[in-house]
C-alpha cells in the first residue's frame, strides 16, 4: 500500500532525526522549535509507539511490483529499531525499577542511540529514492 510506504519513509525519518539531535539543549539554531516538539517525552512516546506500528505494518504490506516479506524489510526493521530506543527511554525515565535490571538493554541501544537514528534516516532516505529496489 502506497500509503504505508509514505508513512514509512515519514516515521523513519522523524524517528531516526530525534535519535540522533538528542535533547536538543546543546545549541541553538534555525530548527530549535522543532527540536523543542521533540524534547516533549510525550511526543517522543507517541512517534516511538507509532514507528514500531508502522514497521510492523510494513512487513505485512508491500507495494505492488515488489517482493513479498523481504521487500521491505531494511526499513522494517529500522522502524521496530528506532521506535523501541524511543519508547525504552521514556519507560525509563518514567520507571522505579533499579537501573541494573535494564543495565544490558541500556548498554546496547541507549548508548548506541546516534548510530540507531543515522540507521533509521539512512533507511528513510533510501526507501525514498529506490522503491523497487529489493530489501529496501
Amino acid at each position: 500500500m502506497i500509503q504505508f510506504y509514505f508513512l514509512s519513509i515519514l516515521l523513519n525519518g522523524l524517528a531516526g532525526y530525534t535519535l540522533v539531535v538528542g535533547t536538543g539543549e546543546e545549541d541553538t539554531s534555525l530548527d530549535t522549535g522543532f527540536r523543542l516538539s521533540l524534547q516533549n517525552e510525550s511526543c517522543r512516546l507517541i512517534l516511538g509507539v507509532l514507528t514500531i506500528v508502522m514497521g510492523f505494518l510494513k512487513i505485512l504490506s508491500s507495494v505492488q511490483g515488489d517482493v513479498q516479506v523481504i521487500g521491505d524489510l531494511i526499513p522494517a526493521l529500522a522502524g521496530f529499531l528506532a521506535g523501541f530506543v524511543l519508547v525504552f527511554e521514556y519507560y525509563r525515565s518514567r520507571s522505579t525499577l533499579e537501573p541494573e535490571h535494564t543495565e544490558k538493554i541500556e548498554q546496547l541501544l541507549i548508548h548506541n542511540k546516534k548510530w540507531i537514528g543515522f540507521i533509521a534516516l539512512a533507511a528513510a532516505a533510501l526507501h525514498f529514492l529506490f522503491p523497487t529496489v529489493l530489501f529496501l
